[in-house]
């Protein structure tokens, strides 16, 4: 059931992309979940406007590794020329594909007018992604959602804009930005948009597993399908997913296996971040990987007080 496409001149082979995460799928994270089968990465979201301003805390965020690809940068703003400017200098950068996000919901960014506000005036948007796409030669997919809330479900009409613009791929998250993240994901607006577009488009919102992902590839008829928040702790995921669909039997991760992927993605971690910095970053991480094992709550206040490697592995070996 899994299937390849075409991102422009790129080949998505399988179909899995890992959504873009702040603060979660950073290269280490991106670099396991490649391992683990996902078919396309994208990065953590990078502002147009940070770039204009060399802000110092933008260029970690664009480190790409020559074991990701294929991999979208995201981008987000709402100033036309400034994000196809910032496209432009950037597009020698070793990855594959732009991404321009319109699907984050935090307050911060939808009162600047970015991310899921931008759902709410297609004009800018045609404005933008026209800009966007005659900036560069590289690849364009879109991010979007259901809408901004009830009252606005335009994803159809907005996924409309950015193909007629020549966007070469759009996800759609099947929840409003009013939803964040509660509530059952919609799945028709994803088949809606899969039925008026030529170019393919990427379901995302409520795939958890093998099971689900399945349920909304006949579903929806969507050539890819994006997991995000599913494989926070989860980077097995993928492997499960291609194995479901490919009929094979996929056991969990036992204890153990779970304990050597925390300390290989810390060890990993530590490749970008001095060992404290690493260690502190790896804290939500072990709470989102140890969730349910038995023990879990204790261990991750004790995790929240430990600042070295070599104290990681012996906590997490004596659980």
């Amino acid at each position: 059931m899994l299937k390849d496409f075409k991102i422009g001149n790129i080949n998505i082979e399988g179909g899995l992309c890992l959504g873009p995460m702040a603060g979660v799928s950073d290269l280490p994270f991106r670099h396991l979940c490649k391992e683990m089968g996902a078919s396309l990465l994208v990065t953590e979201m990078v502002s147009a406007k940070a770039i204009y301003f060399k802000n110092k805390n933008t260029e970690p965020l664009m480190k790409i590794d020559k074991g990701e690809h294929p991999v979208a940068l995201q981008l987000f703003g709402s100033d036309p020329d400034i994000i196809a400017q910032m496209a432009a200098s950037i597009e020698e950068r070793d990855f594959d594909i732009f991404d321009f996000n319109m699907g984050c919901p935090v307050p911060k960014i939808v009162n600047n007018g970015e991310g899921s506000a931008l759902m709410k005036n297609p004009k800018l948007v045609e404005e933008i992604l026209t800009k966007l796409v005659k900036s560069v030669k590289k690849p364009i997919t879109l991010k979007i959602r259901k809408g901004f809330n009830d009252d606005n479900i335009n994803a159809v009409e907005i996924a409309k804009i950015a193909e007629a613009a020549g966007v070469s791929a759009v996800a759609v998250h099947a929840r409003t930005r009013e939803q964040y993240y509660s509530g059952k994901a919609d799945w028709s607006i994803i088949k809606a948009v899969k039925s008026e577009l030529d170019i393919p488009v990427i379901g995302n919102g409520d795939v958890v597993d093998g099971k689900s992902a399945k349920e909304m590839y006949e579903y929806t008829g969507c050539d890819g399908i994006m997991i995000a928040r599913a494989a926070r702790g989860n980077p097995w995921i993928f492997k499960e997913i291609r194995g479901y669909l490919n009929g094979e039997s996929i056991e969990r991760p036992t204890k153990d296996e779970v304990i050597d992927m925390i300390l290989k993605h810390c060890r990993l971690q530590m490749q970008y971040d001095d060992e404290i910095m690493a260690i502190r970053k790896m804290r939500k991480h072990v709470a989102w990987y140890t969730h349910g094992m038995k023990g879990s709550s204790a261990l991750r206040d004790r995790v929240n007080h430990i600042e070295k490697y070599d104290e990681l592995e012996s906590l997490l070996r004596s659980v």
